[in-house]
């Protein structure tokens, strides 16, 4: 815990960096890519230009997740991000959707390395890095992009402080990564990066979500669903809940914020009650480094699903009382 404060103390201010190789990276090109991907994800993907990027998911027939995908638009080809695990998969099943049309997916998890950077000083950090201009960063919008140099420099907004995902060869990994330690980038613990993650209310596929997860109730409607565009697989199941069911599901993704400072721990599969009956469990947990309380992210049902309602999560040491302070998405 102290370790991961410490970081954050000097990333408040100052910026730190995660390697985030993991994650999956897929490329998807060819001359009717664009349309190839309208007619698969619930966002759309008609309009991005060259530099800029959307969030989406991809679903069943059913309307349950297979994925999600955050699509940046390269002008010649996508750039995809998947979850850990997913990329040679979602190759596989993208490319077996692949008929007469001039498409091509290919799976570059290997060929790529990826690192964020986060701080109240990540864009002047990362602009000294790069020796850019810093307007060329600060200026871009969430999911717009900038290639510098063999670096892809995306901004994000997957944590309270800002950040920016970069993008490079698997070869080049090195070399960005001491141009960041020279212009005082510090190394950031995962356990840092989770517990941004966690309290910018951002859901993670396989952790947060999952195959039975219906993207409504992540709340992800208005990052990664499109409400205009035309047919996608799975929508259907999406639009009868918004328009029939005036967009109530059975559950929604809340974000906790528990009273006394962390002890016990909350892990993922804890029950959270509501007037001592059963309400919804625990997703994931985080101890916050600016105050060292308990945060989670837990789905709890429609019912109790209110900003300020109070549940009580059952741990090993007892019941734990926490106020959902707003909902994921």
């Amino acid at each position: 815990m102290a370790r991961i404060t410490d970081q954050y103390r000097i990333i408040e201010a100052g910026a730190g960096w995660i390697d985030r190789t993991t994650r999956g990276r897929l490329r998807v090109e060819g001359r009717d890519a664009r349309a190839f991907l309208q007619a698969l994800v619930t966002n759309d993907v008609s309009t991005p230009g060259a530099g800029s990027g959307v969030d989406a998911a991809y679903l069943t027939p059913q309307g349950r997740m297979i994925a999600m995908l955050r699509l940046l638009c390269r002008g010649d080809d996508w750039l995809i991000e998947v979850a850990p695990g997913q990329a040679a998969s979602l190759a596989t099943r993208l490319d077996q959707l692949v008929f007469s049309e001039d498409v091509r997916v290919s799976d570059v998890s290997d060929a790529t390395a990826e690192l964020s950077v986060i701080g109240g000083s990540a864009a002047p950090a990362l602009a000294r890095a790069l020796d850019v201009e810093s307007s060329r960063l600060t200026t871009l919008g969430i999911l717009s992009h900038a290639t510098v140099g063999d670096v892809l420099v995306v901004r994000t907004d997957d944590s309270p402080i800002p950040g920016f995902d970069l993008f490079v060869p698997r070869d080049a990994r090195e070399a960005l990564v001491a141009r960041l330690a020279g212009v005082g980038t510090v190394g950031i613990d995962a356990e840092l990066a989770e517990a941004l993650r966690i309290a910018a209310g951002r859901p993670a596929f396989g952790i947060d979500m999952t195959e039975e997860t219906i993207p409504l109730e992540a709340g992800l409607l208005e990052r990664a669903i499109s409400t205009t565009k035309g047919c996608y697989v799975g929508q259907e199941v999406i639009v009868r809940v918004l328009h029939r069911g005036a967009g109530r599901v059975a559950k929604r993704l809340v974000r906790l914020r528990f009273d006394a400072p962390a002890g016990s721990a909350v892990p993922p599969g804890t029950v959270l009650t509501a007037d001592d009956h059963e309400t919804g469990r625990v997703t994931s947990s985080a101890v916050s480094p600016g105050d060292g309380r308990l945060i989670a992210l837990g789905y709890v049902r429609r019912d109790a699903a209110i900003v300020g309602a109070r549940v009580r999560a059952r741990t090993s040491a007892g019941d734990q009382s926490a106020e959902i302070t707003g909902f994921a998405g």
